[in-house]
C-alpha cells in the first residue's frame, strides 16, 4: 500500500513538471508570431537625401543597418516592398542594362516586391530589358508578384512584339500573380496589384489594367486554398499594392472593403506616411513614406482559429544617426562607378561633380506644392529649359514651363552636384526626361495659365512654373477665369500682349507636355489646350516623342542636363536672381467688383447669367407671393 502511494506521488510529480511543457507546446501551436518589414516608393534612392531640417534621410546602407537590427530581434521576419523601386536618381540610368535597383534589393534580402507605375516609364522594351538584366545577372533578386496589371495576350488587339517580349521577360524572371512563403512556421501569401490612378500615371506602359477587386478576390481564394491543400496551413495574406491611400481612405481603403481574406495591405504609390495603421474590418493598411525615410515594422499574431491580429506597428526613421552598413555602402559605390562609365561619360560629367555653389535657400518640395505661388525653384527650372533650347537650336523660345508634379527634389544649399540635379529632374519617358518643343495659340496659352490658377487648389501637382510670361491671379474670381492679367515677358524686359490667334513656341518636359495634351479630358472639356506643330496643325499626342528637341548634332536635350548646363554657365556661383521671386506670378485676393470683372471670359459671363437668372426667378416668386397675400386680404 505504501509502495503504491509512493508510485502515485511520483507520477503526480512528473505530471506536475511536464504540464507546463505541454502548455508551452500547446500555446505555440495556438498562437504564431509573424514580423513583416516593409518599404515602398524607394525610387532609386540608394544614397541619402537632404531633409528639410538640414539633416539627412534614407540611403540603402543605413536602411540595411536597421533591417539587420530587426532581423536580429526577429530572425523569421520577411522583407517586402510595395513598388516604384526605380525612377528617382542617377542610378535609374542603368535600369535597362544593369537593373541596379533589383540587384540591390536582392543583396539586402528582400523577399518580394511588385511593380509601380514608374517601372513602366522605361517603355515596354526597357521594362523587359530590366527584368532580363536582373534575371541574367546571377545576383540574388527579390521575387516579383503582379496579378492585375499585365501585358496584352496573343489574340488581343493590343498585342504587339513588345507585349511578347514582356511576357518572355516575365517567364525569364519568374514574375507571378502570387507566391507562398514560409518563415518560422508561419505561411504567407504575397500578391501584387496596381490601382487605377497608378495606371493613369503610366501612359506608356503598354499593359492592361484588370479589375483590382475581382482579381484580388480570385488570387486570395486561389492562393489560400493552395496553401491549405499543400501545407495544411492557413496563410497570412499580404497585398503588395501600388494603389495608395489619401486622407485615411483611397483605393487601398476600397480594396480592403471589397475583398475578403486580406490580412495586410502594404500601400504604395501615394507616398503616404501612416503613423498609425488603418483598420478596415479584418484588414490592416500600412504605409511608411517614400525614398526610404522609414522602415515599416508590422508584428502580427495568428491564432489557432486562423484569425490574425496586428499587435505592433512601428516606423523606424532612417536618418543621419544611423550608421551605414559597410558592405551595402561599398556595393552602392560600385554601382555609382557603373553609372559614370556607362552613362555620364556621354555628357562629360561625373556623379559627384560640383556644378555651382548655392547661397540661396530654395523651398523644400512640400512647400513648392503646398500653395499657389511663385517659386524660385520652378523659375530656375523653366528658365533653364528656355536657355538650353535656345542654345541648342539657335531659335527663340516664347515660353518654357514645368509643373509641380514633375519636380522630385529641391536644390540644396552649398555645393550642387550632378547627382543633386538629376534627382530633382529625374522623371521621364525612357531613362530620363527629354524636352519637347510644341506650338500653342495665345488663347490656349491663356488657358494654360488658368490651369495653374484654377486647378492647383484641387490638384497641387498641376501648378505651373513659367518662363517668358508675367501674370496675375485673383483667387476670388470665378474658376477658370482667375487670371486677371497676362503678358509675354520678352528678353529685352518688355511686356507684350498675348494675341489669341497667334502661335507661340512652348518648351516643356515630356511629362508636362503630356499633361497639357490631356487638359481637355481631365477638365471635362471645360478647358482646351491643343498642342500644334509650327504650321498650326494639331499633333498626335501619341507621337509627342517626334517633337523632342535636338541639338545641332541630333542629340536629344535632356531636362536634367539642361538645368546642369545652365548652372555651369553661371561661373561657379548661383545667380542672384534666384535669391527671391522676381514677380512673374502674382497672387492676390480682391473682392473689388472691377477686379472681379476685369478681363472676364465666358466662365464669368456664364456665372453672371446664372446669378441674374436666379435673381429674376426669385423676384418673380416674391412678386407672386406678394400678390397672393394682397388678394387674400
Amino acid at each position: 500500500m505504501a509502495n503504491n502511494l509512493k508510485r502515485l506521488l511520483a507520477l503526480m510529480l512528473v505530471l506536475a513538471v511536464m504540464v507546463p511543457l505541454f502548455g508551452t507546446v500547446s500555446a505555440n501551436q495556438e498562437t504564431k508570431q509573424a514580423t513583416i518589414l516593409f518599404t515602398h516608393d524607394l525610387h532609386s534612392h540608394l544614397l541619402p537625401s537632404v531633409s528639410e531640417d538640414g539633416g539627412e534621410y534614407g540611403g540603402y546602407a543605413r536602411l540595411m543597418t536597421v533591417i539587420n537590427a530587426q532581423k536580429a530581434l526577429h530572425p523569421d521576419a520577411i522583407l517586402v516592398d510595395g513598388g516604384d523601386f526605380s525612377m528617382g536618381s542617377l542610378f535609374q540610368t542603368a535600369f535597362a542594362t544593369s537593373a541596379i535597383e533589383l540587384r540591390m534589393m536582392g543583396a539586402m534580402g528582400y523577399d518580394a516586391t511588385t511593380f509601380g507605375n514608374h517601372e513602366y516609364d522605361y517603355l515596354p522594351s526597357g521594362f523587359a530589358s530590366m527584368l532580363n538584366a536582373a534575371a541574367d545577372s546571377g545576383d540574388p533578386v527579390p521575387a516579383i508578384v503582379e496579378a492585375n496589371y499585365l501585358p496584352p495576350v496573343e489574340g488581343d488587339a493590343e498585342y504587339t512584339e513588345d507585349s511578347a517580349a514582356v511576357w518572355a521577360a516575365f517567364e525569364n524572371y519568374g514574375v507571378r500573380d502570387y507566391m507562398i512563403l514560409e518563415r518560422g512556421g508561419v505561411y504567407f501569401v504575397l500578391f501584387g496589384v496596381m490601382g487605377v490612378d497608378s495606371d493613369e500615371c503610366a501612359p506608356n506602359s503598354g499593359q492592361i489594367l484588370h479589375d483590382i477587386t475581382e482579381t484580388s478576390q480570385r488570387v486570395v481564394d486561389e492562393a489560400t486554398a493552395a496553401c491549405l491543400e499543400t501545407y495544411g496551413a492557413e496563410p497570412i495574406v499580404i497585398a503588395l499594392s501600388h494603389t495608395g491611400t489619401e486622407g485615411g481612405e483611397g483605393e487601398d481603403y476600397a480594396l480592403a472593403q471589397n475583398v475578403s481574406g486580406i490580412d495586410l495591405i502594404v500601400s504604395g504609390h501615394t507616398h503616404t506616411t501612416l503613423k498609425e495603421p488603418i483598420q478596415v474590418g479584418g484588414t490592416w493598411i500600412v504605409s511608411c513614406g517614400e525614398y526610404g525615410k522609414y522602415l515599416g515594422v508590422v508584428q502580427m499574431e495568428q491564432h489557432a482559429d486562423d484569425t490574425t491580429f496586428l499587435t505592433d506597428y512601428r516606423l523606424i526613421p532612417i536618418d543621419e544617426t544611423v550608421e551605414e552598413d559597410p558592405a551595402t555602402a561599398a556595393l552602392v559605390e560600385s554601382f555609382k562607378a557603373d553609372v559614370e562609365q556607362d552613362y555620364l561619360s556621354n555628357y562629360g560629367v561625373s556623379f559627384d561633380e560640383v556644378l555651382v555653389h548655392n547661397s540661396y535657400p530654395f523651398e523644400p518640395l512640400k512647400q513648392v506644392k503646398a500653395t499657389l505661388h511663385e517659386s524660385t525653384l520652378g523659375n530656375l527650372f523653366s528658365d533653364a529649359y528656355k536657355w538650353a533650347v535656345e542654345r541648342a537650336t539657335g531659335a527663340p523660345v516664347d515660353v518654357a514651363l514645368t509643373a509641380a508634379g514633375v519636380l522630385r527634389e529641391t536644390v540644396p544649399l552649398g555645393d550642387v552636384t550632378v547627382s543633386d540635379i538629376f534627382n530633382a529632374a529625374s522623371l521621364g519617358v525612357g531613362t530620363e526626361g527629354e524636352l519637347v518643343s510644341i506650338y500653342i495659340t495665345g488663347a490656349d496659352l491663356k488657358a494654360a495659365l488658368e490651369v495653374d490658377g484654377s486647378v492647383q487648389p484641387l490638384m497641387n501637382s498641376a501648378q505651373l512654373y513659367i518662363s517668358g510670361v508675367h501674370y496675375s491671379v485673383n483667387t476670388n474670381r470665378m474658376i477658370f477665369n482667375k487670371v486677371d492679367y497676362a503678358r509675354l515677358h520678352r528678353p529685352d524686359g518688355s511686356l507684350e500682349a498675348i494675341e489669341d490667334d497667334r502661335l507661340y513656341r512652348v518648351v516643356t518636359g515630356m511629362y508636362a507636355g503630356q499633361m497639357l495634351g490631356n487638359v481637355e479630358a481631365t477638365s471635362f472639356g471645360l478647358i482646351q489646350i491643343t498642342p500644334r506643330n509650327e504650321n498650326g496643325v494639331p499633333i498626335d499626342m501619341a507621337r509627342l516623342a517626334d517633337y523632342v528637341v535636338r541639338d545641332e548634332n541630333g542629340v536629344p536635350v535632356k531636362e536634367w542636363y539642361a538645368i546642369a548646363s545652365y548652372l555651369q554657365s553661371m561661373g561657379g556661383e548661383m545667380d542672384e536672381q534666384y535669391a527671391q521671386p522676381d514677380g512673374r506670378k502674382l497672387i492676390h485676393s480682391s473682392l473689388d467688383p472691377l477686379d472681379l470683372l476685369k478681363n472676364a471670359n465666358k466662365f464669368t459671363f456664364i456665372a453672371l447669367g446664372v446669378i441674374l437668372l436666379l435673381a429674376l426667378i426669385a423676384a418673380v416668386i416674391v412678386r407672386a407671393i406678394v400678390r397672393r397675400i394682397r388678394k387674400h386680404k
